[in-house]
């Protein structure tokens, strides 16, 4: 195949205007179709950053190869140099913005900080200059094992700063799960802690990290040659003192004895726009995890566009009041993009917090947004859901909230039951002339792999609750059926992106050809990358997210969307979340089986009584017949004490048909509540649902 090149000749400009005073909400939108526009539409996005060198064009694209089993070759911001912590720090205390408040942190325990532009460019620096005494150097890896911290931020920045490719991984993850990504990306450093606090306790850390770098380390023939490790907790922890490569330090040394002396005056260098960033880990219940490769050019241009078009204020001159918090673990793409190089790269003030929302008590997300003013609140679909199960008759009035100025969801569509309660309860203030609820809300839909938002309601527009609407500027999105023709609205087809912006990630890292099994394959003549969601079309256009291809359930002929018959059984006041799996059935082929949470009161109703499970089992079932249809009637409800899920929020609807029937499962390394996996197997045992397997 011959290879094309689209590019755009015109070189960049230098950034005008720091990106708070950008007005990006009066931007005129391509047209899909308009190719020149579009790449002149991501030339001005790149001017909300500061590049020392300009690029000299816009976009490269070579298609991908299918005899050679090879992914498209994406290139942006060609002949561009840039760091991307400079583009976060440095330039906005330059332009004044020092004391202007970058991080207010709120620990589990009650502990706070605030850190400045300023106070983050000496922390930065310093961990800089620290990396750089422990040999670590442009493309070397680290993968930081850490919770919701300032210095998971710092180190994160400080990495960028020179050059180093970072993976952060989530802290509740197994010493397994950690394992594998550091023997995979052959990382030379690890940055954890003693122990974090989890849900009111002090949970070891640093005993999961010495078990995943057992056999890793450079004496026993691996990359690993120190491991860094800040003092959270106090907790009693080993110690290991050898040096392991020579350069007279041990292989664990303490962030406080190494970072916190280091020099605060650190000369920054310039990458290449496609020089790698960082490395993100998809989850999933087969095979091991990808680690999609971002590169720092085109992943930050679309981070601070998307940041400033979603959640900054829509005037400029407002948007010294914002105060931003996106709810996610920081080892998630959604807090990468949207809670660190996002909201920094545009100098905005944000919450980070520690903990999880009910401890220690189920109120604490409210008390830190009535503290810190926050104004726009991200946050996932499942924990809606949660916050609904937690205050049955509503968020109390001694909360104030009344700061909220926009709301967000990411991770599955929202249902419209949590919508009108974010709405209703968390934008209980925002009102319109009639009196009626009119929090906007930007329901966004985007991928590990995409790397910023693709598709998502304006908060300007009046969405429609379920619906991520259309593709954001400058990307280009279809629903198609296996051939690659468009479906009707109403029929379920495949998502593709059509047109790809600059932050999508460039490779699967050491598998390319991953990369094109994956994702381009199946499309390779159209050039489409394929999500792997299936989605339908209203008759007005807007695009319905129905859950992975792979999750539909076909009974009897008719294609059931798993989120369909799940929002059903949450608009029950008895149900707080829901699973919907496919299970194998001798007569209709396929048959849902529905995993639900349910209230409190309805737990305590049912508990020990048989007959009163069997009759709201029963009730469940006929209220998704009234909702969807008899043939969308779930075979089985199983109470459950939750869902599994993973960090970004996704309901793992695979491992729920695989404890269902008893096969053996896939990665689970990836689950934030991974707990919940052997209890849900004792339930289905208990019920008697697992087919026997047989023994070889």
């Amino acid at each position: 195949m011959r290879s094309s090149v689209l590019t755009s000749q015109t070189p960049a400009a230098q950034q005008e205007t720091h990106p708070l005073q950008a007005d990006v909400h009066r931007w005129p939108e391509p047209i899909p179709g308009d190719e020149p526009a579009r790449l002149a539409f991501w030339e001005r996005a790149s001017q909300l950053l500061d590049w020392e060198t300009a690029s000299h064009t816009v976009h490269a694209w070579t298609p991908a190869d299918p005899q050679a089993r090879r992914g498209p070759e994406i290139r942006w911001f060609l002949g561009g140099r840039l760091n991307a912590a400079v583009n976060c720090v440095d330039r906005h205390v330059a332009a004044g913005r020092g004391d202007v408040p970058a991080l207010l942190f709120e620990g589990e325990p009650g502990d706070r900080l605030t850190v400045s532009y300023a106070d983050l460019q000496r922390r930065v620096s310093q961990a800089a200059n620290a990396l750089t005494t422990l040999g670590v150097g442009p493309g070397d890896r680290v993968v930081i094992y850490l919770p919701v911290l300032v210095e998971t931020i710092v180190i994160t920045l400080a990495c960028a700063r020179i050059g180093a490719v970072h993976q952060l991984v989530f802290g509740g993850f197994s010493a397994e799960a950690l394992r594998f990504r550091i023997e995979d990306t052959g990382a030379k450093l690890l940055v954890t802690t003693d122990g974090q606090f989890r849900r009111g306790q002090a949970v070891a850390v640093k005993a999961a990290a010495d078990a995943a770098v057992q056999g890793l380390t450079t004496d026993a023939g691996g990359s690993l040659e120190h491991v860094l490790v800040i003092r959270r907790t106090g907790s009693a922890i080993s110690w290991n003192d050898h040096d392991l490569c020579g350069d007279g330090l041990g292989r664990d040394l303490w962030w406080h004895e190494v970072v916190d002396t280091a020099s605060a005056q650190h000369i920054p260098e310039f990458f290449d726009a496609e020089h790698p960033l960082f490395i993100m880990y998809t989850s999933g219940t087969t095979g091991k995890p990808k680690g999609l490769v971002h590169t720092t050019g085109g992943y930050l241009t679309g981070a601070v566009y998307s940041y400033l078009r979603l959640f900054a204020h829509p005037d400029p001159a407002q948007r010294d009041q914002d105060v931003h918090w996106c709810t996610a673990d920081l080892a998630w793409v959604t807090a990468q993009t949207y809670e660190i190089y996002g909201p920094l790269a545009a100098g905005a003030t944000q919450v980070i917090y520690e903990g999880v929302p009910n401890v220690p008590h189920p109120g604490r997300h409210f008390e830190i947004i009535a503290r810190h003013r926050v104004t726009s609140y991200y946050t996932a679909p499942t924990l809606v859901r949660s916050l609904m199960g937690w205050f049955p008759q509503g968020v109390p009035q001694d909360y104030d909230l009344s700061s909220i100025r926009l709301a967000g969801t990411v991770g599955e569509a929202v249902n419209p039951e949590a919508a009108a309660w974010l709405r209703s309860q968390i934008g209980r203030d925002t009102r319109d002339s009639r009196g009626a609820p009119s929090l906007p809300l930007v329901d966004t839909w985007w991928q590990s792999e995409s790397g910023s938002t693709v598709l998502s309601p304006r908060p300007e527009e009046q969405s429609v609750p379920g619906s991520v609407a259309g593709p954001m500027p400058g990307w280009e999105v279809e629903v198609v059926d296996d051939a690659g023709w468009p479906v009707p609205a109403g029929v379920q087809g495949n998502v593709v992106i059509t047109a790809v912006g600059p932050s999508m990630a460039r490779t699967v890292w050491g598998d390319p050809e991953r990369f094109f099994t994956s994702y381009w394959q199946k499309y390779v003549a159209q050039g489409w990358f394929l999500a792997g969601d299936a989605a339908v079309r209203d008759a007005q256009g807007n695009i319905w997210i129905r859950g992975r291809i792979d999750e539909a359930i076909n009974v009897s002929g008719h294609l059931l969307s798993t989120i369909e018959i799940e929002s059903a059984l949450v608009s029950h006041p008895d149900v707080v979340e829901a699973g919907v799996a496919a299970v194998a059935d001798a007569t209709t082929g396929h048959a849902a089986v529905a995993f639900v949470v349910l209230s409190s009161a309805a737990a305590e109703r049912i508990s020990g009584d048989p007959a009163a499970e069997r009759a709201l089992a029963g009730e469940l079932r006929a209220h998704v017949g009234q909702v969807i249809g008899p043939v969308a009637k779930p075979r089985e409800v199983i109470p459950v004490p939750e869902v599994p899920k993973t960090r970004s929020g996704k309901i793992m609807r695979r491992l729920l048909s695989q404890l269902h029937s008893g096969e053996p499962l896939g990665d689970t390394t990836s689950l934030q509540n991974e707990p919940c996996v052997p209890q849900i197997r004792r339930i289905c045992e208990a019920r008697g649902t697992m087919r026997e397997v047989p023994t070889p």
